[in-house]
C-alpha cells in the first residue's frame, strides 16, 4: 500500500506519528508471513483479516474464541528492554485456553497500545507474536497498533490478543464423563508464564529496578532473576491435539492466574475432587525463590502460580500409559500428579 501522501504535521505535533505506523507494518510483514496457513485469504494492511474455515469432515463445526494479555509482565519486558518474547506470552494465554475445550487454533489478532510508536520495537513485539502463532499452528491475520500520547509514558506499551479455534461439536471436552479413579497428568511449565507478576514485581522490587533482578542465583542455572521471570509461556497446542486424537481426555485445565485452586476446579464436575499429591509436583526453582524472598506462604503460592505445572489433563486410568507415551513423544516431560476422588471441594492438595 502506498502511504507517501499520508502525513499530518498537526497530528505529529500532538504526539502521533502515523508514518511510524506504516514503517512498523512494513517491518512486521516478514514475521507475519511465517504464520500463514491454508485458511489465509489476504495480506496484512486491510480493514479486516479474512480466513477460510477448514470444516471438511466435521459434522457440526463450532468456533471457540479466547482473548487475553500478558498482564504486568510487560512492565518487566520494558524495564529489560527485551520485546521479542512477550508476544509469545500473548498468544499462549489465548491458545492454551481454547485447547482446553478441544479446539484447534485457526488464527490470531493482536492489539498493541503504546505511548510512542517506535517501529523497531513494535516489529520486535510482533516477531514474538508470530513465533507464538508458529508454535500453535495459528495464522496471524491482522492486528492494531495504537499510539496513545498523554495516556501512557512514551516507553510504555500494553499487548493483548484474540484467538479463534474450531472443534467438531461432538468432540468438545465433556467433564460429565469424569469418574472416580481417573488420573491427573501434569504438563510442565517453563516458569512463571504470564500470571502473578504483580506479586513478582513486589517481591523483587521490579518497579525500582532492584539490583537483585540482575543477580544469578545458583538455583536458576546461570540465568538472572529477570531472565527467569521473562521466560515465555509454554504453548501446549500441538502435544494436546496429538493426545486428543488417541486418548479419551476427560478434562483439561490451563494453570494461569489463581494457580491450582482456581483453575483445576474449572474442569472438575460437581461431586468429584482432584486429589493432587504435592510431593509429586516438580516445583521449579523460580517458585522456591519467590516464596523465600517474598516470605510467601505455600497456600498462597499454589493459589497464585502454576508452580511448575502449566496444564493438567484428566484421563482414564487404563489410558495413562498411552497418554504419557504420546505426550513424551511430543517432547513433553508429562507425569502423574494425582487422581479423581469423591468430594465437594473439587481440589485437595495433600
Amino acid at each position: 500500500m502506498d502511504h507517501k501522501n499520508s502525513f499530518s504535521a498537526s497530528y505529529a505535533a500532538a504526539g502521533v506519528d502515523i508514518t511510524a505506523g506504516y514503517k512498523a507494518v512494513e517491518l512486521m510483514k516478514k514475521h507475519v508471513a511465517r504464520t500463514r496457513n491454508e485458511g489465509c485469504l489476504d495480506d496484512v494492511g486491510g480493514f479486516g483479516g479474512c480466513y477460510g474455515l477448514p470444516i471438511a469432515g466435521m459434522e457440526e463445526p463450532v468456533l471457540v474464541s479466547g482473548t487475553d494479555g500478558c498482564g504486568t509482565k510487560v512492565k518487566l519486558a520494558i524495564l529489560m528492554d527485551k520485546h521479542d518474547t512477550i508476544g509469545i506470552d500473548a498468544v499462549a494465554m489465548c491458545v492454551n485456553d481454547i485447547i482446553c475445550v478441544g479446539a484447534k487454533p485457526l488464527f490470531f489478532l493482536d492489539y498493541i497500545a503504546c505511548g510512542k510508536n517506535v517501529p523497531e520495537k513494535i516489529a520486535a513485539i510482533v516477531a514474538g507474536v508470530a513465533e507464538g502463532c508458529v508454535q500453535s499452528g495459528a495464522a496471524l491475520i491482522g492486528g492494531e497498533t495504537a499510539e496513545h500520547p498523554g495516556m501512557m509514558p512514551v516507553e510504555d506499551y500494553d499487548l493483548a490478543g484474540f484467538a479463534v479455534g474450531i472443534v467438531d461439536k461432538k468432540k468438545i471436552l465433556d467433564n460429565t464423563k469424569m469418574q472416580v479413579g481417573d488420573v491427573v497428568i501434569a504438563l510442565p511449565s517453563t516458569g512463571i508464564h504470564s500470571n502473578g507478576f504483580s506479586l513478582c514485581r513486589k517481591v523483587f522490587n521490579v518497579d525500582n529496578n532492584d539490583p537483585m533482578l540482575y543477580e544469578k542465583p545458583d538455583c536458576l542455572g546461570g540465568k538472572t532473576v529477570a531472565e527467569a521471570l521473562l521466560t515465555p509461556t509454554k504453548i501446549y497446542v500441538k502435544p494436546v491435539l496429538a493426545l486428543l486424537e488417541k486418548v479419551n481426555v476427560k478434562g483439561i485445565s490451563h494453570i494461569t492466574g489463581g494457580g491450582f485452586y482456581e483453575n483445576i476446579p474449572r474442569s472438575i464436575p460437581e461431586g468429584l475432587c482432584a486429589r493432587i499429591e504435592k510431593a509429586a509436583i516438580k516445583i521449579l526453582p523460580i517458585f522456591d525463590l519467590i516464596a523465600k524472598v517474598g516470605h510467601i506462604p505455600e497456600r498462597d503460592m499454589f493459589n497464585t502460580y502454576n508452580m511448575g505445572v502449566g496444564m493438567s489433563i484428566v484421563v482414564p486410568k487404563d489410558e495413562v500409559s498411552t497418554a504419557l507415551e504420546i505426550l513424551q513423544a511430543q517432547g513433553e516431560d508429562a507425569y502423574i500428579i494425582g487422581e479423581i476422588v469423591e468430594g465437594d471441594e473439587k481440589i485437595v492438595i495433600c
